[in-house]
């Protein structure tokens, strides 16, 4: 199968306050999709790419209703396996009320966690122009750590180009020092990195964006792509660097804003985008991302994210005596 991308992970189904307070006090949850990889595939699959999304789930109501809500995106889930043996994960999510949700995850030793490298994966990963992965399953455990680090090598010798968001979960992980080396170890064999500038700080001991871009350039990687909550975004490579504030939007929940923000650019790279175009698209992915409270509801379809540029795009009009003026 030919597809435009191709990422991978752990879906699990996410139970979302209905009301707002401490999660022990809640009485009423909706359940949702969850899975940064997924909201990523969602993302793309709604700006009309082909994407699929490889992992495994429970034999378990939870793990259909996942894979039902990811093909209903138009995501092929035809390398999706089912475990009879193990569950499908799960969370609970607080109500956000413009910021920032309280998450328990249920997922050790779920089905998920046992993606392994396969023959028909290989097949699958190979038919794909760009490979997204996250630092998730280099946590969950042995067998998905190793599925990573293959499919980067199947999709390289295939000609795909690669990114990288470390998506850090530090509690996933033995010790900070292992995170550090096995993150920066992927990091190194991908086309783009795409930390948060947190993140990058931490992974690198830079203390700024350009000191966090230059410790991954000189690792071979071709594009830095630094992400900074309120104060915009960036693009390093070894030619320049592009800047972005964002798009002002009303928040209600930030979870899921920077996998929007990796399907916005993504996307602008299978459809031959530049920088700039690139980090405009991300950017707004990424913000209209954050108006609804589900991980994944406000990622817009074209349509939508054209209409929402356009609005935000300055109105210019020709003055004789300033020149061009926008407002």
């Amino acid at each position: 199968m030919n597809l435009d991308a191709v990422t991978f992970g752990e879906m699990m189904g996410m139970f979302m306050a209905t009301s707002p307070g401490p999660l022990h006090r809640v009485r009423g949850y909706e359940l949702a999709l969850a899975g940064a990889e997924a909201n990523v595939a969602t993302g793309l699959a709604r700006l009309g790419h082909r994407v699929g999304w490889v992992g495994r789930v429970g034999a378990d109501p939870i793990g259909q209703f996942a894979v039902e809500q990811l093909a209903a995106e138009g995501v092929d889930v035809s390398l999706v396996g089912v475990d009879a043996t193990a569950p499908t994960g799960s969370q609970l999510k607080s109500l956000a009320q413009g910021g920032d949700p309280e998450v328990v995850y249920f997922r050790k030793n779920s089905a998920g966690s046992r993606l392994a490298p396969s023959a028909a994966a290989d097949v699958y990963l190979s038919g794909a122009r760009h490979l997204h992965l996250t630092g998730i399953p280099l946590a969950l455990s042995e067998t998905t750590r190793a599925f990573a680090f293959h499919a980067v090598d199947v999709a390289r010798k295939a000609g795909a180009t690669i990114s990288f968001d470390p998506n850090l979960r530090p509690a996933l992980w033995d010790s900070p020092s292992e995170m550090t080396a096995v993150i920066n170890d992927m990091a190194r064999r991908c086309d783009w990195v795409m930390p948060g500038l947190a993140e990058g700080a931490l992974l690198t001991g830079a203390a700024t964006a350009g000191g966090v871009a230059d410790h991954y350039l000189r690792q071979g990687v071709s594009r830095v792509v630094i992400k900074d909550g309120s104060r915009g975004s960036a693009i390093h490579t070894h030619d320049g660097v592009w800047r972005r504030p964002v798009f002002p939007v009303t928040v209600v929940d930030t979870v899921g804003a920077g996998d929007g923000f990796a399907a916005g650019l993504i996307s602008a790279h299978l459809d031959g985008l530049g920088p700039e175009a690139a980090l405009a698209r991300a950017s707004a992915v990424g913000a209209l991302a954050t108006t609804s409270p589900g991980d994944k509801d406000g990622l817009p379809t074209r349509t939508a994210l054209e209409a929402f540029l356009a609005a935000a795009r300055p109105h210019c009009e020709p003055d004789r005596r300033k020149g061009t003026v926008c407002a």
